[in-house]
């Protein structure tokens, strides 16, 4: 069994070497190190293997000499001082500072001509308390206000940079404290991965922010998909919802029935039902069923409405392993894992539960060929033939063909990136870089998608993929 543990390490020599012989005094193998003083002059990422109960010791003997992070109310406030542009003048604040034991994380200052310098200070503060009874104290000597943090100077911020940067994203995404440890873990394992690659670290954070603040841009009533109909005769209706962020929901009315196809983020919840209540009459009692074109958090956020979801048996597989085991296929690639987990947090995601899912074609197996055809499957007298990719994207992936109306349902094996919203566009651009590549093998991926018309054959075809706008596609 492996543990991380976030610790607050001292800033002096040996540091390392007292928690080192902490693991080996109790058996425990160390199995990752992380640490960036350009970051965070403190956090150390010790990640352990061993019999749980020797990693609960080390939980304790961690908590005995200080190292484990406090789980308090602490943070880092950015404060500045207006003091005389004379020799001496920052002392009086530098001393009560230090009597209120507070970390200075951050300082600048500049003097701009008019006799006046503005310092500010990013202070470290574990008891919001005491920095009301410091502000009072300190506003005797010169004048003082608290600022907020802009992303510029939180980035400098090198004395407890995980923890406020997990609380900005908790806060953002109103998540609770519990998830904030998750948060910061991730967020660490991505970095050090991407600076393995030679990536900037503070992209990776900025990256990571954009990702939480484009999901937080678009809740509520600043949800707005892009809605398309598209009447097919025959008594088939078909619904295009493009969310901002996350993957397509496409509603088949067939013969007083809906079918969903793929469900969306979770984060979505409350925004998502108002509109298919909105869309569908008598949304909650229906007859309706979900398909999932392949297990990704993005597309199976909301299988919980609904009481039969029809998939792939790998796809079924990656969720069940999801809620018993804590990840699916995607947490297997070491490159994935960290974003993924990331994105159930601040997605608020939980896998569905496995009596609801029922599986329509495939195996274990991997297919013999990029794409191949595993079997058929009827949705009132849609009578669909069902692809399974080799996983170049994820592996279950479905594509979804029906003949008599020229349809395809591709999940993200093909995807109209051209025609998307420039919301999409923008949020799209956060995933390949955190992940190196959304796809788990892109060369297989590119196989697939060069397979697809080969198989569709010729006519006039409508594509729906997992992101972007229906592609009519021409093919001789």
């Amino acid at each position: 069994m492996k543990k991380t543990y976030v610790t607050t390490m001292p800033d002096h020599v040996g540091a390392f070497l007292k928690a080192s012989r902490c693991m080996a005094a109790l058996g425990l193998n160390i199995t990752r190190v992380s640490y960036n003083k350009a970051i965070d002059t403190h956090t150390l990422f010790i990640e352990a293997d061993g019999e749980p109960e020797r990693l609960e010791l080390a939980t304790e003997e961690l908590r005995k000499i200080g190292y484990l992070q406090s789980s308090g109310a602490q943070s880092v406030l950015l404060v500045e001082f207006k003091l005389r542009d004379v020799p001496g003048s920052v002392a009086g604040v530098l001393e009560l500072i230090a009597q209120y034991n507070f970390n200075i994380s951050y300082l600048s200052s500049q003097e701009n001509g008019s006799g006046w310098q503005l310092f500010k200070m990013g202070l470290f503060v574990e008891k919001p308390e005491q920095f009301s009874h410091f502000l009072h104290a300190v506003s005797h000597l010169c004048p003082v206000r608290v600022l907020d943090y802009d992303k510029t100077e939180k980035i400098l911020d090198n004395s407890i940079f995980y923890v406020s940067f997990a609380s900005e994203l908790a806060e953002r995404m109103a998540l609770g404290k519990e998830s904030r440890t998750d948060l910061i873990i991730n967020a660490n394992l991505i970095m050090q991965m991407l600076d393995e690659r030679n990536e900037p670290f503070h992209k990776t954070f900025e990256y990571i922010r954009g990702f939480a603040e484009a999901l937080a841009d678009h809740r509520g009533d600043a949800f707005q998909p892009r809605i398309t109909e598209y009447s097919m005769g025959d008594d088939l209706h078909i619904t295009l919802i493009e969310p901002p962020c996350g993957s397509n929901i496409c509603i088949l009315k067939h013969q007083g029935m809906y079918l969903f196809v793929d469900t969306g983020y979770a984060c979505y919840r409350e925004e998502t039902l108002s509109l298919l209540r909105a869309l569908v009459p008598g949304f909650d009692t229906c007859r309706k069923a979900a398909l999932v074109t392949h297990a990704d958090v993005d597309h199976c956020g909301l299988l919980d409405l609904f009481s039969t979801v029809y998939l792939s048996q790998k796809s079924k597989d990656s969720l069940v392993m999801e809620r018993e085991a804590g990840g699916g296929f995607r947490e297997q690639n070491p490159l994935h894992a960290p974003y993924i987990r990331i994105c159930k947090i601040l997605t608020s995601y939980h896998p569905p539960r496995p009596e609801i899912l029922q599986v329509i074609c495939g195996t274990d197996k991997k297919p013999a060929q990029p794409i191949e055809c595993i079997g058929s499957w009827s949705f009132g007298d849609l009578d669909f033939e069902v692809y399974e990719g080799q996983g170049g994207h994820l592996p279950g992936e479905l594509v979804l063909v029906e003949r008599r109306h020229h349809l395809a349902f591709t999940g993200d094996i093909f995807i109209n990136i051209k025609e998307m919203t420039p919301e999409q566009t923008a949020y799209n651009h956060y995933a390949p870089y955190l992940m190196t590549s959304v796809d788990t093998d892109s060369a297989l991926c590119a196989q697939e998608r060069k397979a697809l018309p080969a198989i569709l054959g010729p006519g006039t075809w409508q594509i729906f993929g997992g992101h972007g706008l229906c592609k009519e596609l021409v093919l001789p």
